[in-house]
């Protein structure tokens, strides 16, 4: 049969207290949205840092066994810091950085893809629409 030692008490509530702190939606926010019909969702970094000690001791009016005193401690430490926006507009997702990307053209440029993808398939749309409609080139030069 274990027999339960009064630091596992301490490390009990203080990892309880901790699941109280910190869950999922300190992660991922709970999401936002505007009355144009935008969703904004947070996104953090959560760090953690955790300790705990304790010593059993007799006191000297007593001879050591297992019924001596214990003494001990544990403390915890939580930091959640912004990372990025998920930006939601209908079929559109973005995601937008709290601090610029660090890094050379080469890592801003891998960023940009995505936004540049969008732009010049709208450009090329645009111009099969124009082609579709080869009356319209020679109505427009006129």
């Amino acid at each position: 049969m274990e027999q339960k030692h009064p630091i596992n008490e301490v490390l009990n509530l203080t990892m309880e207290r901790l699941k109280e702190m910190v869950d999922v939606n300190t992660v991922v926010g709970t999401p936002i949205t505007t009355p144009d019909g935008v969703t904004v969702i947070p996104i953090s970094r959560v760090s953690m840092g955790f300790a705990s000690g304790g010593s059993d001791f007799s006191p000297k009016s007593l001879p050591a066994n297992k019924n001596n005193c214990f003494g001990g401690g544990s403390g915890a430490g939580v930091t959640v810091t912004p990372v990025s926006f998920l930006i939601i507009r209908g079929d559109n997702v973005k995601m937008m950085p709290v601090e610029p990307v660090l890094g050379g053209p080469v890592e801003r440029a891998i960023d940009m893809v995505p936004e540049l993808v969008e732009k010049v398939s709208a450009l090329l749309a645009k111009k099969g629409e124009e082609a579709a409609a080869p009356g319209a080139d020679k109505a427009a030069k006129k």
